[in-house]
């Protein structure tokens, strides 16, 4: 049942409310006529499709610097744990590194600080464990442990401009504020339609539902936008992307 009351919040019911309003203002000062409102539906339309699309790809890059970011770090370790010359008590010592970095990344995504101090001082960890360890370390191994340190920063980098920054502000307050007015135009349109004689239930259906539509496809658009909040049927699963699946 969540699944279907997830597009609706406090916006839905504002749009809601000014439909009402509209329609029963109209009604009482038989407020009706007739204007195209093809451009008025592009107007509104375009640019939500516009914002929605925008946020379908911020979610699919997500998806796949997430998953860059467990295969560098899988990499990483199986490279530590595969030196000959680390002791034992060495590669736990790095694979603790490795999973605290995993860890910091999903909490530091699952909050709204942008901080980012705490992550970089984990991943600075392994830089000062390869240094620390720069003569037992074989140097064709260690290679291959900074290109894929280099993925895993990239990855981090990427995922955290996912996370600061989100689709145009200003377009989707131009969107929320359009469905806003949209009933101001709409409503004695589709009453000069109908007919102020006809039921008036097909009016209020009709402008209702109408509104519905447009406020449930900005909130779709806007639960998509910040796909780590787990708000949302569509939220990255964070956990399935952690270094231990098993934990």
């Amino acid at each position: 049942m969540n699944k279907y009351l997830v597009v609706l919040n406090y916006r839905t019911l504002i749009a809601l409310v000014i439909a009402l309003v509209t329609l029963w203002l109209s009604y009482i000062f038989n407020l009706s006529y007739n204007i195209d409102l093809t451009l008025v539906s592009i107007a509104i339309i375009f640019p939500l499709v516009f914002n929605i699309r925008g946020s379908f790809k911020r979610r699919e890059r997500a998806l796949e610097y997430l998953s860059r970011f467990r295969s560098a770090l899988l990499t990483l370790n199986y490279y530590f744990q595969n030196s000959p010359k680390l002791s034992e008590n060495d590669k736990r010592e790095i694979a603790v590194i490795l999973l605290e970095i995993s860890n910091e990344l999903r909490v530091h995504l699952g909050k709204s600080d942008y901080d980012t101090k705490e992550l970089d001082e984990r991943v600075e960890k392994i830089f000062n464990f390869i240094t620390e360890k720069d003569d037992i370390i074989p140097a064709r191994y260690k290679v291959k442990i900074i290109r894929f340190m280099n993925d895993l920063h990239e990855s981090i980098e990427n995922l955290h401009a996912i996370h600061v920054h989100r689709t145009i502000i200003s377009l989707k307050a131009y969107c929320e504020y359009s469905i806003y007015i949209f009933p101001l135009i709409y409503v004695p349109t589709i009453i000069y339609h109908v007919g102020m004689d006809t039921s008036k239930w097909v009016a209020f259906f009709t402008v209702l539902f109408t509104e519905f539509i447009l406020i449930s496809l900005y909130n779709i658009q806007d639960q998509m936008e910040y796909p780590f909040d787990k708000v949302g049927m569509d939220d990255i699963k964070l956990e399935t992307f952690k270094l231990d699946r098993t934990q």
